[in-house]
């Protein structure tokens, strides 16, 4: 008698940058690997998750354009498809507002980008912090997940 293994999660991952500059600037800070590592640690379903690194001026412009906020953000999340088997999402991350933010916080930059990873991902799959109840649920998740990954609580005091 033979028993059926579950086929491994089908996820695929894009990886896009803005420019040359800032896909260098990235790569400094993790591999392509790493990243891919991150993401696979927070989504466990078959798809499409595409993370595209941009510069402010295409974070302003897209935080605008979808949230009518005149600002660039670290981290946006554009779900296209979740069911509990498959998920379809882009996910941009604003570089510069990423080490402004790790700066600001008196945190590593590599920390801090696992964590936007990590918080997008969760994002893509149905969880938000709109209200104390989601928030203490995501956070918690985020928590979790950093800690497996070897990183520090992101929402502990400095």
């Amino acid at each position: 008698m033979t028993t059926k293994q579950a086929s491994p999660s089908k996820l695929e991952i894009d990886i896009q940058f803005a420019s040359a500059a800032i896909e260098d600037k990235v790569l400094a800070i993790a591999s392509l690997a790493l990243i891919k590592n991150w993401v696979k640690s927070a989504v466990q379903l078959n798809g499409l998750i595409t993370l595209r690194f941009v510069n402010a001026a295409e974070a302003k412009k897209l935080n605008f354009a979808f949230r009518n906020k005149d600002y660039a953000t670290n981290v946006l999340t554009f779900p296209y498809e979740l069911s509990k088997k498959a998920i379809a999402a882009d996910i941009i991350f604003c570089l510069p507002v990423i080490q402004k933010e790790a700066s600001d916080q008196i945190k590593a930059v590599k920390a801090h980008l696992a964590h936007l990873i990590i918080h997008g991902c969760l994002h893509a799959q149905g969880l938000d912090h709109e209200n104390d109840k989601e928030a203490k649920k995501m956070e918690g998740k985020e928590i979790t997940l950093l800690k497996s990954l070897g990183f520090t609580n992101p929402y502990a005091p400095i």
